[in-house]
């Protein structure tokens, strides 16, 4: 049995077999019960089934076919960092390790069904062991990237009432800034090789507990992962998926976007903070009973990334449009790929020019996927299927995806309006639960029959959509969103900013970047510019996570309003795409 923290050096490195059918069919199998019963309630005869569980469900079975001979030798996990590092873990191991973690939250940590933990972690083996054991425990995940400010984690423990939070030497000392300030924090876990006064060690528990661990009995509408997303206004929402929305949805949908087999090895370089880590990296692939492919990648290199390609049997790679990108500026033509395929993109509009260069440096097509937090995947562009550059594809199993107009009309193809899904008289199984105590954001997402986006696009006669834009102020820069008011608070902070507007600017390599407009204080009216954009700049990587700093910024007299003092963000967003 190999262990966590035994990481070996790379070796060998583990030839793919070709796929078997039998595999796909035991799949099909494996899902037939239930996906007839879906079916039977898509006619509305049959409810669907009252619990479910993807830890025992779907990962334990895989396991149970393994042990059979019934599953190529392929790990189910397989992680390496930069120095050489490396940890694989079949399905069998996973279930043992993961066991004994899920003791550790439940009878160290005294966690229990429904608990809330929060865990921040990067791109690190724990981070999945904790995944699974939050499932057999039925404990309520909430994820969050590792460039989160001390403020961002304040917000986040205090909204979420979570009782324990997971985190590295990193974030513990942001963590302990403002832990006195949350009352219902009950533990703090950390994942490292030292000690730390008032933490209990991860890797010292998880090391001392045993395996035995029975998984619990979950309903499907029981809460699974909890995911904060920007808004426009306000502070981030708590989105709240089910066991069913996150854990059966690709069960029942079977293809779905990834398309995978057992055989195949799937490396998702979304950060763990993200829904797509959780969609890419955790419960798609492992419904095909896939290889996950995990490369710690403290930041995202095009070198690194082209030689792991060429160096790992990697099937499939899932990025945001930010990383093909730079993949591109770079001489492929020194690189073979081992055994890349397929490439999906995600997050963000991919540009046609792009995909057309790294299919005529690659040879392979880049498939565009299209979801959001509170929805996950629901268009795609599916293998085989004809790619049109510019569309995000049709929509995805389980999604009646439309265009509507603003009363709910749903609009003939090739007229522009939002994109919405269609929420009744059956809600689709892996739309969100709501936003956590908040009923009235949760409210405002429906429109008549329909889930709205918030994005708007078309739909061609062919069920190809394209997407135009936001129809909110939502700035979305390689792959992360970032809500203008955030940013506008921290700007607002500042003793030489009276007033603020953030907005979306278009960047070559980013897709988009957050451009501040900036009226000054009269005492700073005659500073140094340039030099204030740098002081403005940092300030806001200090007050929130560094990601959403401005990286332009254009100091202005004033800033245009409607007749009620709104700040007119289109304007000034119309203004900076040249619309």
């Amino acid at each position: 049995m190999r262990w966590l923290f035994k990481l070996q050096t790379l070796k060998s490195l583990w030839t793919p077999k070709p796929p078997n059918r039998t595999f796909r069919g035991h799949l099909r199998l494996l899902a037939s019960d239930i996906h007839s019963q879906y079916e039977t309630v898509r006619r509305g005869e049959q409810e669907l089934p009252q619990y479910f569980n993807f830890a025992h469900d779907v990962l334990d079975k895989w396991s149970e076919i393994e042990k059979s001979g019934k599953r190529p030798s392929n790990p189910a996990f397989w992680w390496i960092d930069e120095k050489g590092q490396e940890v694989k873990w079949s399905f069998e191991e996973l279930g043992f390790l993961s066991r004994k973690v899920a003791n550790v939250l439940t009878k160290v940590c005294g966690l229990q069904k429904g608990d809330r933990v929060i865990v921040i972690l990067p791109r690190v083996p724990e981070w999945w062991l904790v995944n699974v054991a939050c499932m057999r425990a039925g404990i309520v995940l909430i994820p969050g990237i590792s460039q989160l400010s001390a403020k961002d984690i304040l917000y986040r423990l205090q909204a979420s009432k979570a009782r324990c939070i997971i985190t590295d030497d990193t974030l513990a000392p942001a963590v302990d800034s403002v832990a006195s300030e949350c009352q219902f924090l009950k533990t703090k876990l950390i994942v490292s090789e030292g000690s730390r006064e008032g933490w209990l060690n991860f890797t010292d528990l998880y090391k001392n507990q045993s395996a035995d661990h029975s998984c619990v009995k979950t309903r499907i509408q029981d809460s699974m992962s909890i995911f904060f997303t920007s808004g426009t206004t306000g502070s981030p929402k708590m989105t709240e998926h089910s066991q069913g929305s996150l854990g059966l949805r690709p069960l029942l949908s079977e293809r779905y976007w990834l398309d995978l087999t057992p055989s195949d090895m799937v490396w998702s370089t979304s950060d763990t903070g993200w829904i797509l880590a959780s969609l890419g990296s955790v419960l798609d692939p492992w419904v095909f009973g896939a290889c996950i492919f995990i490369h710690k990648l403290p930041q995202i290199e095009p070198a690194a990334i082209l030689n792991t390609l060429c160096r790992f049997p990697i099937d499939t790679l899932v990025g945001a449009p930010t990383l093909f990108r730079m993949l591109v500026q770079n001489d492929l033509s020194s690189y073979k790929f081992m055994n890349l395929k397929h490439c999906l993109s995600g997050g963000e509009p991919l540009n046609p020019e792009v995909m057309e260069q790294w299919k005529s440096k690659t040879g392979l097509d880049i498939h565009e996927v299209y979801g959001q937090t509170e929805t996950g995947v629901i268009c795609s562009v599916f293998k085989g299927m004809k790619i049109i550059p510019g569309s995000m594809g049709k929509a995805a199993p389980l999604y009646d995806v439309q265009i509507i107009d603003k009363n709910g009309n749903i609009l003939p193809p090739g007229q522009q309006g939002e994109i919405a899904v269609r929420s009744k008289p059956r809600r689709p199984l892996g739309l969100f639960s709501g936003y956590v105590d908040n009923p009235k954001k949760t409210g405002e997402t429906e429109r008549g029959d329909f889930y709205v986006t918030g994005d708007r696009g078309t739909m061609d006669e062919d069920g190809y959509f394209q997407f135009f834009g936001r129809d909110d102020d939502i700035i979305i820069s390689s792959g992360y969103r970032i809500g203008p008011f955030e940013v506008e608070n921290a700007l607002i902070e500042h003793p030489a900013v009276a007033e603020t507007a953030v907005v979306s600017s278009p960047d070559p390599l980013r897709g988009e970047v957050v451009k501040a407009f900036v009226v000054l204080s009269p005492a700073f009216s005659s500073s140094d510019l340039q030099s204030l954009t740098s002081d403005l700049q940092e300030h806001v990587k200090k007050t929130t996570a560094p990601y959403k700093y401005p990286r332009k910024v254009e100091f202005v007299q004033e800033l245009p309003k409607t007749l009620t003092g709104k700040i007119k963000r289109n304007e000034l967003r119309n203004k900076e795409w040249g619309r």
